[in-house]
């Protein structure tokens, strides 16, 4: 690393807390060195109340460009100059890119979805997608696969204290895509739940039920639910084949997991940064294998 830093070197970073866990630093920083491209990135822990903070840094460093995670996403978007319109619609951004001190806030994570699916050979256009989540990945998701042309979205999520926030998204979808439908139901209506998977293309779960220490947990209580033509995808990466998964492949559906979206979130940040291409096998087999 320090023999290939100088004084034009340009600076990436991640910010957000915790993220001294996070696999960015090398994947980015290998695919600098890969490219030949003279920049660095580290992260940076940095609770929600610095947001702006860290922001006006990077104009005053005239860093390249930034990482959001969380629970910096929704703030971050307060302070851009301009916003894409998955970023927009969302109202928060998890990649900024300083084009000449104009800041410009992105939202990759539903790109990165998106990607894993295309990495696996599956289509959303004009698809059915029944979806689990309110939260933030869910929520990216939503309007990733809404831009991208999906003819339904049916989201089921908790009907707690958020789930007016998953009625907006949808009325905001509705507004924004002429044609799409979205519906919102109820998480625990099991038997609407399975109603809406009969017609599906792809089933989602975009919440952590799944995740460590929820790894014998799944979204999808009756496995009946499951059909040979249903593309069953989570965006819970420990473990690597959740109980969801398991199930889903028992009952014939081709399943697809979710650590291959953190790196595709990864390769469009990079495009956005660089212009150039992430070095994608490569840093498949460095980092994803």
């Amino acid at each position: 690393m320090e023999a290939r830093i100088s004084g034009k070197t340009k600076l990436y970073a991640l910010i957000g807390s915790p993220v001294g866990h996070s696999g960015s630093p090398a994947m980015y920083n290998y695919s600098f060195a890969a490219k030949g491209i003279d920049s660095a990135y580290v992260a940076f822990d940095v609770d929600v109340e610095h947001t702006k903070a860290a922001i006006d840094a990077m104009r005053t460093f005239h860093m390249g460009g930034m990482n959001v995670t969380m629970p910096c996403k929704v703030e971050a978007a307060k302070y851009m100059d301009e916003l894409s319109d998955a970023a927009r619609i969302m109202g928060a951004v998890n990649t900024i890119v300083n084009q000449d001190g104009k800041l410009i806030g992105h939202n990759t994570d539903g790109v990165g979805f998106v990607g894993n699916l295309k990495d696996h050979g599956i289509e959303v256009k004009g698809k059915k997608v029944t979806i689990c989540g309110g939260g933030g990945a869910a929520t990216a998701i939503q309007v990733q696969l809404a831009l991208d042309g999906v003819r339904e979205i049916s989201i089921f999520n908790k009907k707690d204290e958020f789930f007016q926030r998953t009625l907006n998204t949808a009325e905001t979808l509705r507004k924004e895509i002429e044609g799409l439908v979205v519906n919102v139901y109820d998480i625990d209506d099991m038997a609407k739940m399975k109603d809406e998977m009969a017609d599906s293309d792809i089933f989602v779960n975009g919440t952590v039920v799944g995740m460590k220490p929820m790894d014998d947990q799944s979204v999808v209580k009756d496995v009946t639910a499951f059909h040979k033509n249903l593309v069953v995808c989570d965006v819970v990466y420990n473990p690597i084949e959740t109980k969801l998964l398991r199930e889903a492949k028992e009952a014939g559906c081709i399943t697809v997991g979710g650590k291959g979206m953190l790196l595709w979130q990864g390769v469009e940040a990079f495009k956005l940064y660089t212009g150039d291409d992430m070095p994608v096998e490569e840093v498949k087999a460095k980092f994803f294998s």
